[in-house]
């Protein structure tokens, strides 16, 4: 399940490389809201991994953002102790308030005839369609 926020960049962490095959980039935003008057400070620290750590390069702290994400959890032992780690994963970072990349609904090749032109004549070896009210489809 993907869910999205909206929220000014606060913080851009540099890329930690956790493992040969693993690496992280952390980031904050600040989703504090106003209620009746009162300003109740909200931040959320989200992370990028492995090839879409370089997507908050193209970014800068004070940028409003929005981010689609998905939370991640893991249960952690050590020591005979449990622990349940959370994370938000970013999958996709935007300004906000800049329309989406279009999807071309039509591929280029999808543009352009694949069969030539038709005309009325009946093609040899088929006869013409029957006159209306006049088909002997069973249904």
């Amino acid at each position: 399940m993907s869910l999205e926020i909206t929220g000014k960049l606060v913080v851009k962490y540099d890329t930690q490389q956790i493992k040969d095959t693993f690496k992280k980039r952390e980031f904050v935003l600040d989703i504090s809201e106003e209620v009746n008057g009162t300003v109740y400070n909200n931040y959320a620290k989200m992370q990028l991994t492995q090839a879409k750590c370089e997507t908050l390069d193209t970014f800068n702290e004070g940028d409003i953002l929005k981010v689609t994400f998905n939370i991640r959890g893991n249960r952690w032992e050590k020591d005979g102790k449990v622990n349940y780690i959370t994370s938000l994963d970013a999958w996709r970072v935007e300004k906000a308030g800049e329309p989406a990349q279009p999807v071309q609904r039509n591929p280029a090749y999808m543009n352009t005839p694949s069969f030539p032109p038709t005309s009325n004549t009946t093609p040899a070896g088929f006869s013409a369609a029957p006159a209306e009210g006049g088909d002997d489809l069973p249904f």
